[in-house]
């Protein structure tokens, strides 16, 4: 198992809607190992394939307390979102230093396959919710702080900018 390195906004790849992946076989088990190995040492709660250079529709999320309750999923797709939102700071590894308040549905229907290879059928509310529609959001190319306003988008990506070169 290993740590991965994360691309560095502004990477074309974070901008690119992966494809998906078909089957769960050995190789994808691995890399889901990797992902979570990486997503412990950030520490953060949910992580997708592209956030590391893995071009395939994978992500792990686990917002358990004691970090025992990994969820993978291959092929993810959103089937139903609550009317009632949730607002909650969200941030990423590939844009650092800066986090916003998003706003999303509280409960979703997710379909995916699950470890086993089974299509599976799940609702979750709350930051599972939230964690799981943020990395479905990465699968499309989305990143986070597309779901702010033009303004509060473009002072996140001026200040994370500022901060980048401050860095270097």
């Amino acid at each position: 198992m290993t740590v991965r390195p994360f691309l560095i906004w502004p990477d074309k790849r974070l901008r690119m809607v992966v494809e998906p992946v078909g089957a769960v076989t050995d190789e994808v088990r691995a890399i889901w190992d990797d992902m979570l190995d990486t997503m412990y040492a950030m520490p953060g709660i949910g992580l997708a394939g592209p956030q590391i250079g893995v071009m395939l529709r994978l992500a792990v999320v686990d917002c358990s307390t004691d970090k025992k309750a990994p969820l993978r999923l291959a092929d993810p797709e959103l089937l139903h979102v609550s009317d009632r939102f949730v607002e909650f700071e969200e941030g990423s590894p590939n844009l650092l230093h800066v986090h916003a308040k998003v706003k999303r549905p509280r409960g979703i229907t997710v379909s995916f396959i699950d470890h086993l290879g089974l299509r599976v059928r799940q609702d979750f509310v709350g930051l599972w919710a939230v964690s799981i529609q943020h990395q479905i959001d990465h699968l499309n190319g989305r990143m986070y702080f597309d779901r702010l306003g033009s303004v509060k988008r473009q002072m996140l990506l001026s200040k994370a900018a500022k901060l980048a070169k401050r860095e270097v």
